[in-house]
């Protein structure tokens, strides 16, 4: 059940100089997800990690075993093993990864910049769909994806498990209630295309977060996984034309 068995889908770490930045992976996804940008960004000398969140490349099953609570104790000991090794860390991730981040950016304060690819603080579901997957996740595992072949760089589930779904909203309420603790520059990207968070996550987020430095870009051609999608390249220098300002101002 697993789309692309053939990408890497393991946690890496990309040994490179003083400052680190953690990548971590959406939800049904694996570390496939982020290793394109990690690769670049290693290759401008950065050390990169890129955790696996439990309940993934696995089997759908083991995603509706896991609490939110198990992907932020997986992200915590990469950020450690990165805090060990690194001058400054970098936070960042794509949708469900990247609330993770904001989430850990409340944790400390250490980190110098959140980098937010699509962050699923909310998701295009309405009050029918939340009544009905609360209803169902008890008796049915998963709901099938529409499209999950179309993108060969993309890496994860062909279904939504129904009890992991849950468990992501609840972490998304976890985060809205910490938006304010978060100080550190923000960059956001997110494709104007986007069927899976809604479009008014970058502007909310920004308008409720406490940094100073904070950009919001977005990728016209792109849909959910701005990482993997058509404007790559310009994700890319968006990401280290901030990545210059912030460590350098």
């Amino acid at each position: 059940m697993l789309v692309n068995p053939h990408l890497e889908g393991t946690p890496f770490f990309l040994e490179g100089g003083p400052v680190g930045i953690l990548l971590v992976h959406g939800f049904t996804a694996t570390t496939a997800e982020v290793r394109p940008l990690a690769k670049v960004l290693h290759s401008k000398g950065y050390t990169v990690a890129g955790p696996l969140l439990p309940g993934h490349f696995s089997h759908p099953r083991d995603l509706n075993r896991v609490r939110w609570q198990d992907w932020v104790s997986e992200v915590k000991e990469m950020y450690y093993k990165l805090t060990t090794r690194c001058r400054d860390v970098i936070l960042g991730g794509e949708s469900t990864g990247a609330i993770l981040s904001i989430y850990l950016a409340s944790l400390y304060k250490e980190p110098k910049a959140l980098l937010l690819y699509a962050p699923a603080l909310k998701l295009k579901l309405s009050s029918l769909d939340l009544a009905l997957l609360h209803i169902f996740a008890p008796i049915i595992p998963w709901f099938s994806k529409k499209d999950t072949d179309s993108n060969l760089l993309w890496q994860g589930y062909q279904v939504n498990p129904l009890k992991g779904v849950i468990q992501l909203i609840q972490l998304q309420s976890q985060v809205h209630a910490i938006l304010p603790m978060i100080t550190q520059p923000v960059l956001i990207v997110q494709g104007s295309l986007d069927n899976t968070v809604h479009s008014s996550v970058p502007e909310y987020i920004l308008d409720h977060i406490n940094a100073e430095i904070k950009e919001q870009y977005w990728m016209e051609k792109s849909s959910h996984c701005v990482l993997l999608d058509s404007e790559f390249d310009q994700v890319v220098a968006t990401t280290l034309k901030f990545l210059d300002r912030v460590l350098n101002k």
